[in-house]
């Protein structure tokens, strides 16, 4: 996974010297992909960088290797560099000259997903590397998360996001996560979580985090409502696809990975209850529990697939699949990874 990302890194001076970015997409001979799924984005986002950005930042923990933090301090430069003067970010830049995508869809400025998770990425860069510059930019960014309206799904990054701030002494942030979890209990139909309220049917997994981050916040907050709203949740949307192998007409990575994010936080909150064991059969999605009945994660090539689709594993393996593969299975990560293999800034 870290080394299908070091492939996908390349400088991005505009930025800074030591700038870098993760080109979105990766074919299957790992040439580079511009995203088009939304008319022409770019080469590269926030929404990868900031995510990757966190992943770095744990791994340095672990490591505690030079390289890794320069890695990590690149892809830093390029979410500061991102963010406007309003506190808000840009999403994708068009090339790799830097010149940002100011209009397109899925990059323009607003309450998205590019600007909850450019704020994870800040938090953990603040914490880890105690960088003033990430301090900055996460508090202008925060008081818009704070102060205006976000889907549920979005919202959930918020609350990770608080709940990391809370534990390392911001108190400020408790009457605010009690917010934002009161927020996300109510987002409910005949129980299960949604991703917005006008969601119909059955939620989509793709980024659907509520189980999990409802669960820490009740732990946090003493609010064991919040924890049994998440049980419930869980039982009736997670624990079918889990049993079933995710047996769907097409599930990505981050399907996955989200789903084992819950049920981790739930095992954490309800002392295991079954929880862990669901997790670890997630898990085995990766390695062949699925519909296609094959590896979706190469360790000889160090790459996840982008997805089971109709039965068959995708041969492209992009940044997103990549990121949320090394959150879910990190230890496999670190074991399969050559640390020495990451990317130079330009």
């Amino acid at each position: 996974m870290l080394r299908q990302l070091a492939h996908l890194t390349r400088p991005l001076p505009a930025a800074g010297p030591g700038a870098l970015a993760v080109a979105v997409y990766g074919d299957a001979l790992n040439r580079h992909v511009d995203a088009k799924e939304s008319g022409y984005e770019g080469v590269a986002c926030v929404d990868d960088a900031a995510r990757l950005l966190d992943v770095l930042c744990d791994v340095w923990l672990r490591t505690r290797l030079p390289s890794i933090e320069r890695w990590a301090r690149g892809m830093l430069d390029f979410v500061l560099w991102m963010q406007d003067d309003d506190g808000r970010w840009v999403n994708f830049v068009y090339g790799w000259d830097g010149e940002k995508n100011h209009e397109g869809l899925t990059s323009v400025r607003g309450e998205n997903f590019w600007h909850a998770r450019a704020l994870l990425g800040l938090s953990n860069a603040w914490l880890v590397f105690k960088d003033e510059r990430a301090e900055r930019a996460m508090s202008a960014g925060l008081a818009h998360a704070a102060e205006k309206p976000a889907p549920a799904d979005v919202r959930a990054v918020h609350m990770e996001v608080a709940r990391r701030l809370i534990r390392t002494g911001a108190t400020t942030m408790v009457p605010v996560l009690d917010g934002w979890a009161q927020e996300l209990a109510a987002c409910r139909i005949d129980g299960v979580l949604m991703n917005s309220l006008e969601e119909t049917g059955t939620p989509h997994l793709w980024a659907h985090i509520q189980e999990g981050v409802l669960a820490d916040a009740g732990v946090l907050l003493g609010e064991d409502a919040f924890v049994t709203a998440a049980e419930a949740s869980a039982r009736e949307l997670l624990i079918p696809v889990v049993e079933g192998g995710f047996d769907r007409v097409s599930v990505s990575p981050y399907d996955v990975s989200s789903a084992i994010f819950s049920l981790d936080r739930l095992a954490r909150a309800r002392d295991d209850g079954g929880w862990s064991s669901l997790a670890e059969d997630a898990r085995a999605w990766f390695s062949g529990r699925n519909a296609a009945g094959a590896p979706v994660y190469d360790e000889d090539r160090g790459r996840v697939a982008d997805g089971v689709d109709e039965g068959r594993v995708s041969e492209n393996s992009g940044a997103e699949s990549n990121i949320v593969a090394a959150e879910a299975l990190m230890d496999r990560a670190m074991a399969t990874a050559s640390l020495a293999e990451v990317p130079a800034a330009g």
